[in-house]
């Protein structure tokens, strides 16, 4: 008996619901992804093998480095940066009371939303009335720290004393220094916590593999 040959029809698979769904996903991470803010002072950290996170909440970070360009070759600077508005708010007028600078709600709420930053408190309003864009870009000098102009230790001051009075915690600290920065700017920075009686506070570095 002769066999019956079927006929073989082409399949075709629906990829409708498949597109639908990638570019559902597409969208969503776009919508919750941060983007993440360059920084007004980069670093170079050194490489280390532990790894221990930064609290998220009552920290302040002092970072030190160098920037290129407008005659700050060769200079060491710093920048400082503080966790929690509320807390920013605070601290900026206690300073503005220190150094007789008058900051108004709205340059408070700026400045409570602003990165790190590195000028002298009498041209803090000028960076906090610029674009996010424009303060890496605006050639911050760095925030003082001589014998006789110390605004550094100011701030640490009255960073600790705002965080206490706002979330009653003490403040921690953090040093982010440079790995090319040499030993003694870092030291000067220490000795200036330990004049406030801070012991204890995070060095800053990047990971590396324990095969290196």
């Amino acid at each position: 008996m002769a066999k019956i040959k079927m006929k073989k029809k082409s399949t075709s698979t629906d990829m409708t619901a498949m597109c639908d769904v990638a570019f559902l996903l597409l969208t969503f991470f776009i919508l919750t992804a941060t983007a993440k803010v360059p920084e007004v002072l980069p670093v170079d950290t050194p490489q280390s093998t532990v790894q221990t996170k930064l609290p998220s909440a009552d920290l302040a970070t002092i970072t030190i480095g160098k920037i290129k360009g407008a005659g700050a070759d060769g200079k060491s600077i710093i920048f400082f940066d503080l966790k929690g508005r509320e807390v920013r708010k605070r601290t900026l007028e206690l300073m503005g009371q220190k150094y007789g600078v008058a900051f108004s709600e709205d340059d408070k709420t700026k400045f409570a939303l602003m990165e790190s930053f590195g000028v002298p408190i009498q041209s803090l309003k000028q960076i906090i009335d610029m674009k996010a864009a424009d303060r890496s870009k605006a050639g911050q000098p760095g925030i003082p720290k001589d014998s006789l102009d110390n605004q550094l230790k100011d701030w640490i001051f009255y960073a600790r004393t705002a965080n206490i009075e706002i979330d009653d915690k003490q403040l921690e600290i953090a040093i982010k220094g440079d790995a090319k920065e040499e030993y003694p700017e870092i030291h000067k920075v220490m000795d200036m916590l330990q004049d406030q009686k801070i012991n204890s506070f995070s060095l800053v570095t990047g990971l590396r593999g324990k095969n290196f």
